[in-house]
């Protein structure tokens, strides 16, 4: 149990993502749009992408790590997500294949697979982050699931210089959420999470941003979680979305140590 405690944890710090970055056009070439048709295109673009396929390298800075890893992600919506981990010279060191009701990790230096059902506390346990399996393909494509605000307006919303800025007040869980978004692109460049007490929790800044089916899709991506003292840098290489072709194809050798979990 400790040794997989060590492997989810390694994972977990592989696995967030995404969005931000700016033209040189002036701001004033551009509709300046109102928070209900905003949030609104929003949301369409994040139902926009189907599916995605990345790959790149990520650098994870806790107190108790700093290591970086090269990696592929393939997510299938509404319902997988596949990760290859990769150490020096694309050797594989691990997979891992996440769906919404359960999940298998194959450490492949090991020959040894841990598979299990999937609830709220294992997400939590694999990915050291408190997201519904939704919420992090949303994350891993750069994206912000928006349909709870639809038809409620933010609590502030302003333009400033060439980004909007929307600010919603969430008493029931006694925060405050803050989006920048890219005037011109319509993407997220900035994303902060407060608490009751006015503390920051949680940062987001997304830049390299490339329209890919008309959606921004950032490249790179830094986010620091300030209550658990992590920082995350992801720099993407190359993505694809909405690939006809795309398939997850993971199996787990037949001569492997099965695990369950």
């Amino acid at each position: 149990m400790r040794k997989l405690s060590f492997i989810f944890l390694f994972i977990v710090n592989v696995i967030i993502i995404i969005t931000g970055c700016v033209p040189s056009q002036p701001t004033e070439d551009y509709e300046l749009l109102p928070s209900e048709r905003l949030t609104n295109k929003l949301e369409a673009n994040r139902r926009k992408i189907k599916n995605f396929d990345g790959n790149g390298t990520i650098n994870v800075s806790t107190p108790a790590m700093d290591n970086s890893a090269t990696f592929r992600v393939i997510l299938q919506k509404p319902d997988s997500i596949y990760l290859t981990i990769m150490g020096p010279f694309g050797i594989e060191l691990a997979q891992a294949l996440v769906t919404k009701e359960k999940f298998i990790f194959y450490d492949a230096l090991q020959n040894t697979a841990y598979k299990g059902s999937i609830n709220s506390k294992v997400l939590q346990s694999i990915f050291r982050i408190n997201l519904s399996f939704d919420d992090l393909l949303d994350a891993f494509v750069g994206s912000v699931n928006l349909t709870q605000n639809l038809y409620t307006p933010p609590d502030n919303y302003v333009v400033e210089d060439d980004k909007y800025v929307l600010t919603y007040l969430d008493s029931a869980r006694q925060n405050k959420t803050v989006y920048k978004v890219d005037v011109r692109q319509l993407g997220i460049t900035d994303y902060q999470l407060f608490n009751n007490d006015g503390a920051e929790e949680l940062e987001g800044k997304y830049s390299k941003f490339e329209l890919l089916e008309n959606v921004a899709v950032p490249y790179k991506i830094q986010i620091q979680n300030f209550t658990d003292d992590q920082k995350i840098n992801i720099d993407y290489k190359k993505i694809s979305v909405n690939k006809k072709d795309i398939h997850i194809d993971f199996k787990v050798p037949e001569d492997a140590t099965i695990i369950k979990w």
